[in-house]
């Protein structure tokens, strides 16, 4: 593949991530794949025909992070696009109180997506070049019962990554992917009965993942002169 990129994803482990990474190796990049669950990890690896590297990354720790990308650079000597996916979604209602999931919802779909920027800039800046992807949710344009707090992190997501587009010059490339219903195992994170009642119903119409691997492999192959800003991906039947 002569257009063959570094490319880094986070949350790789399952879902969304690794339907990207396994599709994008498929099409030739070289995917630096970063997740908690390093077994799973390893089984991506072995699928990945050796165009899949892994690292256990735990996106809420700022240094982890940064040498996720700094050890990409020193082995690839660049890096092309990086994929914020890392996300997580325990759904509740706000009368529930379950702080402590708001603050890991926090944690990982906000701190982590700004740690996977403020690690990546530099580098692109220093490049010339580079593209960031970030995957949202629906949930950042649409709020439901339950949802309160993840559509809060999601829209942050959203807001930041529109708002990094708009300060990085032109040769950064800037994405916003929001899925719909995917196929995922974001849904078992959910611990208050209610919501997990609520999401059976609401998940009932789904896509795969690999849905949004095609949108991600999409916005990444355009030529350097455009740039796909946001796209939004669900279920013919979501309305």
């Amino acid at each position: 593949m002569t257009n063959s990129k570094i490319v880094l994803v986070t949350g790789a482990s399952s879902g969304i991530g690794e339907a990207v990474a396994t599709r994008l190796a498929s099409e030739g990049h070289h995917v630096i794949a970063g997740a908690r669950r390093e077994d799973r990890l390893a089984a991506l690896v072995e699928r990945g025909a050796g165009r899949i590297n892994a690292r256990r990354l735990d996106v809420t720790d700022r240094a982890h992070v940064a040498a996720f990308v700094e050890d990409a650079v020193t082995v690839h000597g660049r890096i092309d696009v990086v994929v914020n996916n890392a996300g997580v979604m325990p759904l509740s209602r706000l009368d529930a109180v379950l702080v402590d999931e708001w603050e890991r919802m926090i944690d990982v779909n906000v701190r982590g997506l700004l740690h996977g920027i403020a690690a990546a800039l530099p580098v692109f800046q220093r490049q010339g070049s580079g593209h960031f992807v970030t995957v949202a949710s629906i949930g950042a344009h649409e709020v439901v019962p339950t949802a309160a707090v993840y559509s809060g992190t999601k829209f942050a997501a959203w807001a930041i990554t529109e708002g990094l587009r708009l300060e990085v010059e032109p040769s950064i490339r800037v994405t916003t992917v929001s899925p719909g219903v995917v196929e995922s195992e974001l849904a078992d994170s959910i611990s208050d009965p209610l919501a997990a009642v609520a999401m059976k119903d609401y998940r009932a119409e789904s896509i795969p993942p690999d849905a949004i691997a095609r949108a991600v492999s999409y916005a990444i192959g355009e030529s350097p002169d455009v740039d796909v800003n946001e796209i939004i991906v669900r279920p013919s039947r979501q309305r």
